[in-house]
């Protein structure tokens, strides 16, 4: 089972914010988020895929595989 628990790291400490889900012995796993990450985390940047990304102009024509249904 994997859990996810928020918490931080402090002075060679880490503090979680709520309990774990375990009593036992248990290997864990600690991925730190640096600053970096948190700022460009979510940001979108408008217009990012312009040029990029183009309809056709036969977009709304017939296409010949439904030849058979119309």
């Amino acid at each position: 089972m994997l859990t996810a628990i928020k918490g931080y790291y402090e002075k060679g400490k880490i503090f979680m914010k709520e309990n774990a889900p375990v009593q036992s012995k248990t290997d864990v796993i600690i991925t730190f988020l640096t600053e970096e990450d948190k700022e460009t985390k979510g940001k979108r940047v408008p217009g990012g895929l312009k040029g990029k990304v183009s309809i056709p102009d036969d977009f709304n024509a017939p296409l010949d595989d439904l030849k058979d249904y119309m």
